[in-house]
């Protein structure tokens, strides 16, 4: 069998080494990069801890220039986590770089993430420059960050569509220059597997000193190929994986997290190991979800809610009889417990506050009251509080600070009569009622809200989401609202689809007064 496999590679002209994955989760900068999912410096040091509980190596924790918060999310995040790196990006400017290193000033373990395009799409258009020149940025821009830290992180952006030649080029002098870890981008998500694989392969045969640096690849999902490609290089010697929690990111998003790390541990053939605990993937991709109002689809590979469900007669037969016959992962590998306590009217806080930790979410005690109170109003109405329900009451605390609130809402609809809805809002403290009629409840709702704030705010996405079948569960609003040409994202949830939009709306536009 040994001899088999040993062919096996040699025929596949695979690099296989027994080695560890570093994982480098960028869900707090590629992936808040997707619209509407902006976090603030609380909930992301929620995550950030999250992450470090995960067993995440690195964290990419933001790109300090491009914004003050950001750069304080960086400072925060240096402070609350402890042994993972704490990773800031930059381009291959000094500025970038100098207020990264000031950035990363409290973190334990610190590197920063420089670089530059180097395919030929970015050197003439985005650059107007030619390949030499951007070569002797790269060696600048990682000499420079080598002043402030000892770790550096080089990217050669579309790496996927450079010339392989001149990418070895790049590598090669960067490493001279004293970058740790060399990222290899497949930025526009185009590169086929075995295409992005051969890549990593040549670097590691045409590079000197290759070995003495961690190869690292970041792969986008624009054409479904991001986990694909990843492995690919991880089959071929990369040794640390960039991915996002749930997948999310620019675009079609980023490889997913959970995915890269239960391809390896399912296949123990690669002899390839994180330092990730499998059991908090369930919980950590929850938290995201909820806290970024971002929808995990159905059918997500290990995370998703069909993901261990089996509604075919036969497939279901199957697993009754062996669980492996159509399940390679066992559920609780991941954090899915069949078992876990059920949430009722009759449940206490001591098991909300168990559940919430199951979910990666630690309340104060403030918090734990409040959500408690939100808990058992939702239990009059419904008969079990499931996940989905629990993250989104641990995060009604967030709407404390609003400016604008929902006082009440009243709705009159049906067939054959024109719908009609009074509404009350609170602004500042201050009292405001409006009745309006519209085409539907929502649209009625909404009608009435824009005769108070006298604002013209347009509905240009309207998602409703559904957490689980059956009439009494909750609701999930996703809403785009356009002021002046500037989009702002809001979100609600509530077992009343109509006042989870009205919701939805008034908190876009609390983004707008703020």
């Amino acid at each position: 069998m040994l001899i088999l496999q040993l062919i096996l590679k040699k025929q596949k002209n695979i690099t296989y080494m027994s080695d560890r994955l570093f994982i480098f989760d960028t869900t707090l900068r590629d992936g808040e990069q997707v619209p509407g999912c902006q976090l603030n410096t609380v909930e992301k040091i929620e995550v950030a801890k999250a992450l470090e509980e995960l067993g995440v190596d690195v964290i990419e924790a933001g790109f300090p220039v491009s914004s003050p918060g950001d750069f304080n999310s960086v400072v925060e995040i240096s402070k609350a986590v402890t042994w993972p790196t704490i990773c800031a990006l930059t381009r291959a400017v000094e500025n970038d770089i100098r207020v990264a290193a000031d950035a990363l000033k409290y973190a334990k373990h610190k590197r920063i993430h420089t670089g530059i395009g180097t395919s030929d799409y970015h050197i003439k258009y985005k650059f107007n420059s030619s390949r030499e020149e951007i070569l002797e940025r790269a060696i600048a821009c990682v000499k420079y960050a080598k002043r402030f830290v000892e770790d550096v992180q080089f990217y050669a952006e579309d790496a996927g569509r450079t010339d392989n030649e001149y990418l070895a080029r790049v590598v090669e002098a960067v490493v001279k220059a004293g970058a740790t870890v060399v990222n290899i981008p497949d930025t526009t998500g185009y590169c086929l597997p075995s295409e992005f694989g051969e890549k990593i392969q040549y670097l590691m045969e045409h590079v000197d000193g290759i070995h003495n640096v961690t190869i690292a690849t970041h792969c986008h999902n624009d054409l479904g190929m991001a986990t694909a490609n990843t492995m690919s290089g991880v089959m071929h010697g990369a040794r640390q994986a960039e991915v996002t929690i749930n997948g999310i990111g620019e675009r079609a998003g980023n490889t997913s997290l959970e995915e890269v790390a239960m391809i390896c541990k399912s296949h123990r053939e690669l002899d390839i190991t994180t330092n990730i605990n499998t059991t908090k993937i369930y919980g950590i991709s929850r938290m995201v979800s909820s806290l970024m109002n971002m929808p995990v689809q159905p059918n997500k590979a290990i995370v998703g809610r069909n993901a261990f469900a089996h509604s075919s007669g036969i497939h279901q037969d199957g697993v009754l009889k062996n669980r492996e016959s159509y399940e390679i992962i066992d559920p609780k590998d991941v954090g899915v417990d069949e078992n876990s306590i059920v949430l009722t009217a009759r449940s206490g806080r001591a098991a909300l506050k168990h559940r919430l930790h199951v979910l990666g979410i630690d309340l104060s005690k403030e918090a734990l009251d409040q959500a408690y109170e939100g808990f058992l109003r939702l239990a009059d109405k419904k008969k079990e509080i499931n996940d989905d329900d629990v993250l989104m009451l641990a995060g009604e605390h967030h709407k404390a600070s609003h400016r604008l609130k929902l006082d009440f809402l009243q709705v009159t609809a049906g067939v054959g009569i024109k719908s009609v809805a009074s509404v009350g809002l609170d602004i500042a403290g201050e009292k405001f009622e409006a009745c309006a009629s519209g085409n539907g409840p929502v649209d009625a709702a909404i009608s009435a809200i824009k005769q108070i704030i006298h604002r013209k705010m347009l509905v240009k996405e309207f998602l409703i989401q559904a957490i689980n079948k059956g009439s009494n569960d909750i609701g999930k609003v996703h809403m785009t609202v356009e002021h002046d040409g500037v989009s702002y994202y809001g979100f609600s949830a509530n077992t009343d689809i109509v006042a989870a939009s009205a919701e939805a709306y008034i908190d876009a536009i609390n983004k707008f007064v703020h």
